[in-house]
Formats: C-alpha cells, structure tokens, sequence
C-alpha cells in the first residue's frame, strides 16, 4: 500500500489524512491555550509595577513643593517655636526621609493612607467622602461625550470632507483647545449671572440648595450638574471624536468593505458590522481612559463651580500643602487610571483576536 502523501499532510493508518503545520509534525494546540493567560499574566505584572512607582512618584513629587505645611497650617496664629516643633513631631515631619519613606510606603500597601493635616481625619475617610460627587458629575459627563464622539467621530469619517464632517472638526479642535476652567466661568457669566437678553437660569456653584427632598432633591442635583457637565463635555468630546475619526479613515481603505460591498450590503451595515468594530481599538483606549477621569474628577472645574468632589478636594490639599491628603489622592487618581488602562488591556483580545496571540 502506497504511503506517498502531500506536504503537510501525514497518512494515519487508521485515522486518514491528518494535518500537520509547515515541519509535517502533527499540530499543537497548547500555545494557543497558554497565549492568552500568559497575555494576561503580563499586563497584570505591569500594573502592579506601575502602582509601585505610583507610590514613590506620589511620596518624592510634593516633597518638592516650597511651602512650610506646618506654617501654612498655623499662618495668622501666634505660634512659639516650641509648638512648631510639637507639630512637626506629631505630624512626623521631624523624622528623617528616608524613615518618613518607608513608614509611608508600609501604611500605603495596608490601605491605610494617612491622616490629613488640615482635617484631621483619615484620608481614606475623606476620600469615601468626596468620591459619590465626583463619580455622578464626571461619571455622567464622560458617558456623554464618549458616546457623543464615538458617533459623531463615526459620521464625519464616513463622510470625510463633507461639509458637516468639516463642520464637525472644525467645531472639535477650537473646544479641545479651549481651557476648561475658562470656558466654565463663561458659562457661568451667560447662564447664571445673565447677560443681555439671556437671563441667569443656573446655580453659580455647588451640588445642592440644601432646601428639598425626595424627587425634589434629584431635580435640584440635576439643575446644579447642567453647566459642569456641559463645560466637561464641550472640552471632552473633541478628543474622543477625532480619534474615532482618524482610525475610521485609516480602515476605510480597506479590501474587505469593498467585498462587504460587492456582497450587496448597505452601507450603513458596511460601517456597522464591518468597519467600526475594526476602528474601535484605539478608540476603546480612549474610552476607558476617560473612565479612569471619573474617579480624578476635574481639578478646575469642579473648583470653579465649587463642585464638593475630589477635584476641589484636591485643590484644598495641595493649598498647604496637606501631604497626606495630596498623596492619597493622587494614588487613588493614578490607580484609576492604571486600573481602567488594565481592564483596555484585556478587552483588546475579545475585539481583535490577533491581540494576546
């Protein structure tokens, strides 16, 4: 009996022909079932390096700030040296930095992250406190403009160099570079001061009146979330659009809508199905990027609209500076960002299998 077989195949005497990879030996599968694994091993050990160097970076960087906070704390009180001093020593700053470093790093990797200067109070405490704010403004403003981009981003490639699609950029690029704390006291001054026939209509500031309950009190929330979001979202949205724009472009080119075309489909479900699922990547890092803000809440505007999150926390704390606090909250605003860059990471593979391979 002939045993003569073609490249790549093997004749099995029981089984047939059997396929074989480009050596003739018969195929593996086990790389397959160890890629993703190790895929995910990987970027788990990158983000937990990354949160290591978020703990040096957080304790070094406002060690370098000018400013006494002991001074700050005391300024416009008559204080002896000797009470400075008993100060110094109660908050720990009298020990040397390497010390101060290490009992820092030690209380950090616990969960605990200190006590604020100013409020004595634990920072995580204050930071529990704050974040609910912080996550129902940015949270809602960053779903906003995603999906606002996402869509607008969409239609403006698909229609490159129409006039809505130049409208549409145009109208990107002056808001992304518009700084937001500038655009927000414009707000302020039209919608909530008033200007000529415009009457104010707006809360200058703040979450709440302080005054309602139950339905009433959701309404009110809402009344005072309109301009911070609006501000959030006029600067946002930009960013999210062009990227979503730029790799639209980049697919639009390719041979496999002009087959999904040639097969008769609309051409709306050519965008659908076929171009901006492959379009998405760097989109979805944008995304989750802006996810990771939500827990960094915005520094300016929630300062400007007087907004009770960790933004103007933050502010208050970097007044003094307030070391504890401004360490603590700059871990939890990295580690939102490590986390959701993580969780982009793993989600790559389930959008373009060809990722984690």
């Amino acid at each position: 009996m002939s045993t003569a077989s073609t490249p790549g195949v093997v004749r099995d005497a029981v089984d047939g022909p059997v396929k074989t990879g480009p050596s003739g030996s018969a195929p593996t599968t086990s790389g397959t079932r160890t890629a993703y694994p190790l895929y995910v091993a990987g970027k788990l050990g990158s983000a937990v390096v990354s949160l290591l160097a978020v703990l040096v970076t957080s304790f070094f960087l406002f060690r370098i700030i000018p400013g006494d906070p002991v001074k700050a704390m005391t300024h416009g009180v008559p204080t002896s040296a000797e009470q400075l001093a008993t100060l110094r020593k109660q908050f720990g700053l009298d020990l040397p930095l390497w010390q101060q470093f290490t009992d820092y790093c030690g209380r950090a990797l616990t969960g605990d992250l200190g006590t604020s200067y100013q409020f004595h109070a634990p920072v995580g405490e204050l930071i529990a406190e704050k974040l609910p704010a912080t996550l129902l403004l940015t949270g809602v403003a960053v779903a906003i403009y995603s999906a606002l981009g996402l869509w607008l981003g969409t239609r403006s490639a698909w229609r490159n160099g129409s006039l809505g699609d130049r409208l549409n950029t145009g109208v990107a690029l002056t808001l992304w570079s518009v700084p937001s704390f500038w655009l927000g006291l414009l707000l302020i001054i039209v919608f909530s001061v008033g200007i000529g026939p415009i009457p104010g209509m707006f809360p200058t500031g703040g979450m709440e009146s302080g005054d309602s309950s139950g339905f009433g009190y959701v309404l009110d929330v809402a009344h005072h979330m309109v301009l911070p979001v609006a501000t959030l979202v006029a600067v946002g949205y930009a960013q999210t659009l062009l990227v979503m724009r730029s790799s639209l472009l980049d697919e639009m080119g390719g041979d496999y809508l002009t087959t999904a075309r040639a097969k008769g489909l609309r051409d709306d479900l050519v965008r659908r199905r076929h171009a901006v699922p492959n379009a998405l990547l760097p989109t979805v890092t944008m995304v989750f990027i802006n996810l990771g803000h939500v827990a960094a809440g915005s520094i300016l505007v929630e300062t400007v609209f007087s907004w009770p999150g960790l933004g103007g926390l933050f502010y208050q704390a970097l007044s003094v500076p307030d070391l504890p606090l401004v360490q603590g909250l700059f871990v939890v605003f990295a580690g939102a960002m490590i986390l959701m860059n993580l969780l982009a990471d793993l989600l790559y593979p389930l959008l373009d299998p060809r990722v984690g391979r």
